[in-house]
């Protein structure tokens, strides 16, 4: 498959088309941000959410520029965004004896994840049933069968990069069903 083929089916939701972009440019955007960030956790989580993001607007890619350039932009986005939330999220208290200063990090859980926790479990497990199946599959390995990411890969046959982007979709997914009612 040729990239502009490629972009061209994921565009119209080709699970294929959206794993064949994912391991022909995973390296290039997970490098770019190791570089950036210099924590192998933290860059490959930058990386699922540029693919996750980029496969959700994938019909707003202009074919005018080439399609590594467009990741490589969301991915350096997200990273800015992140590093905004951080400094927000970090409170500063100095201490009145020496004036150290400690940073405690804001723990808290997300939106989507104080969402979908919030719900009682019947309602959950409907809001669940409304996704696609391969996203109701990944959800029940990850979080009813307490499945890791290796031992999910291995059920599902998939490399662990797809299915950590799965997952994140299928998060968000969820929280957006969650949210309508």
């Amino acid at each position: 498959m040729e990239i502009n083929e490629a972009i061209k089916r994921a565009k119209e939701n080709d699970q294929k088309a959206f794993n064949y972009l994912l391991d022909l440019f995973w390296d290039d955007v997970y490098g770019f941000q190791l570089k950036r960030i210099q924590n192998e956790n933290d860059a490959e989580d930058v990386t699922i959410q540029t693919f996750s993001k980029a496969f959700d607007k994938i019909e707003t890619f202009d074919d005018d520029f080439k399609f590594k350039t467009w990741l490589i932009t969301i991915s350096k986005n997200i990273h800015i965004d992140l590093l905004r939330k951080e400094k927000n999220s970090i409170a500063q208290v100095i201490s009145k004896n020496d004036g150290d200063a400690f940073q405690v990090l804001d723990e808290s859980p997300s939106p989507e994840d104080k969402l979908i926790t919030e719900q009682h479990l019947a309602k959950l497990l409907r809001d669940i049933k409304k996704l696609k199946p391969h996203y109701q599959e990944v959800i029940n390995l990850r979080y009813f069968q307490e499945l890791s990411y290796k031992e999910i890969t291995k059920e599902l046959d998939e490399p662990i990069n797809n299915v950590k982007v799965k997952l994140l979709r299928a998060k968000k997914l969820l929280a957006e069903i969650i949210r309508k009612k």
